[in-house]
């Protein structure tokens, strides 16, 4: 994802306190899963005025809220100031959201981290316990090394596909989340030597839950600026495409950016336009759902335009 913040500030003595290790068994307690549609908003800019996460009013029609980002080092932005919050506050915000069908996530890397070179048994476990120890629904996995998938085939795929084992053996699939956010041309055949995330979906797909797929910062080809690009024709990496190529079609959200300023290489769709992209996808079959990147740029008002009636209340 683009960050908004350069600042990778947190403090400490939350961020040690959260990374803690205790490995001996999965956690006991069951985490808030959504089922149908996924309507995911990444939160990862400071809201302000003494508040983490999103205000519920102003995000209705959402019912995942990613905070970004968590790093190997610890959490920085929205993800600290999450674990900086006393942990009777955080159970409080976290049974208020759950209560009104949102579940709280944190994403993981972002644009900022190349994790590949640490072991990924021991990252997954940091991050897993992350999850455990603040009060968090799941984990979201946003890996962008761009450079690496291209260079060194099958590395990437290999270390992904052992993070999400390990992450499933500490976050038991049905008691907590696990979704990947990788570009949409992950998922064209032969972008990547060793297969990207179509390699990925083969090894562990049935261990995540949802993909939530960057159709932006791609300009400009295939660019994702149309229906017909997103949903039809983009080298293999629109929807319906990365369908035919085996992954299910209601794992593949489709993210856009709120606003320009969410973006740094296009990809943006107006709320409006991109609703009657969504209103197609639903027509072919599709019924997966929509991921904004981020607060407050995508709100009540974008989630409203972008759904229309195209899902049942």
């Amino acid at each position: 994802m683009f960050s908004t913040s350069f600042s990778r500030l947190f403090t400490l003595c939350s961020a040690l306190a959260s990374l803690s290790v205790g490995f001996a068994a999965p956690h006991a307690r069951r985490a808030q899963v959504p089922t149908g549609p996924k309507f995911v908003i990444y939160t990862d800019s400071a809201i302000g005025g003494g508040t983490v996460l999103p205000p519920l009013e102003q995000i209705q029609g959402f019912n995942v809220v990613n905070l970004a980002f968590l790093l190997t080092t610890g959490p920085a932005d929205q993800a600290a100031n999450w674990a900086a919050l006393p942990a009777d506050q955080r159970q409080q915000l976290k049974q208020q959201y759950n209560s009104a069908g949102v579940s709280l996530v944190v994403s993981a890397f972002g644009e900022t981290e190349h994790p590949t070179s640490q072991d990924p048994t021991t990252v997954a476990n940091n991050l897993a316990q992350f999850v455990l120890n603040t009060d968090l629904d799941g984990i979201d996995i946003d890996y962008e090394e761009f450079e690496l998938v291209v260079q060194q085939p099958g590395v990437g795929e290999a270390w992904l596909t052992t993070l999400t084992q390990t992450l499933r053996q500490q976050l038991p699939q049905g008691q907590f989340i696990l979704s990947h956010a990788p570009v949409g041309p992950w998922f064209q055949p032969s972008f990547c030597p060793g297969g990207c995330y179509l390699t990925v979906d083969k090894n562990v797909g049935a261990l995540i839950d949802w993909y939530n797929i960057q159709f932006y910062n791609q300009s400009p080809s295939p660019g994702y600026e149309d229906c017909n690009t997103l949903l039809n024709s983009a080298g293999g990496s629109s929807i319906f495409e990365i369908q035919k190529s085996g992954v299910d079609v209601n794992k593949l959200v489709i993210g856009k950016p709120g606003t320009t300023a969410d973006i740094t290489n296009g990809g943006f769709i107006d709320p409006a336009t991109l609703g009657t992209c969504v209103q197609q996808a639903v027509a072919g079959g599709w019924n997966a759902g929509v991921m904004a990147f981020q607060f407050p740029h995508a709100d009540v008002n974008w989630i409203t335009a972008v759904k229309g009636s195209s899902f049942a209340a």
